[in-house]
């Protein structure tokens, strides 16, 4: 993937290492790998995205370990794309196109923005946004197409979600 983070004539050959860990990030994602992709964030970290809002800790890696497993079962057509719009050695916006079958049935094409910081190399703060409502009407069917643009209806879809993470005291 190109690149446009800001390097130092110093490391100009080599990519900085918020660069290094967004791509074995990303790659981790495109191979489902949660595991590897828990290891880019920083203990303190924290994540918001308009399903899961504010997670710490332990709760970040059982997200992406939930959503790997669920795209693992997805029949095979798991993909995901990204490109690093910009950054520096503290902050970096990165979009990607996630396309899979959602509980195994619903065609879903996801495009996020994220917004990251780091400390220390890792992922600090991730804070992803996408359109709940073009989102649901894709992943939920008639429900996330009559009620997807209400607040009541996310906060219902984000609670159930928050409920599934594996290994975690809710």
């Amino acid at each position: 993937m190109s690149s446009i983070l800001e390097h130092s004539e110093a490391s100009a050959a080599e990519p900085s290492t918020c660069e290094a860990t967004l791509h074995r990030f990303y790659t981790a994602f495109q191979s489902l790998d949660a595991a590897a992709m828990a290891a880019c964030y920083h203990p303190n970290a924290s994540f918001s995205d308009p399903v899961f809002k504010d997670l710490r800790g332990e709760k970040i890696a059982a997200m992406w370990l939930m959503l790997t497993q669920g795209a693992m079962r997805s029949r095979g057509d798991w993909s995901l794309e990204y490109s690093i719009l910009s950054g520096n050695e503290r902050k970096a916006m990165v979009q990607w196109d996630a396309r899979y079958s959602f509980a195994g049935r619903r065609k879903v094409h996801n495009r996020v923005t994220s917004h990251l910081a780091f400390w220390d190399g890792l992922i600090v703060r991730q804070i992803d946004e996408f359109d709940f409502w073009r989102w649901s009407r894709q992943a939920l069917g008639p429900s996330g197409w009559v009620l997807g643009w209400n607040k009541q209806y996310q906060a219902a879809v984000s609670a159930a979600a928050i409920r599934r993470l594996p290994g975690v005291a809710k």
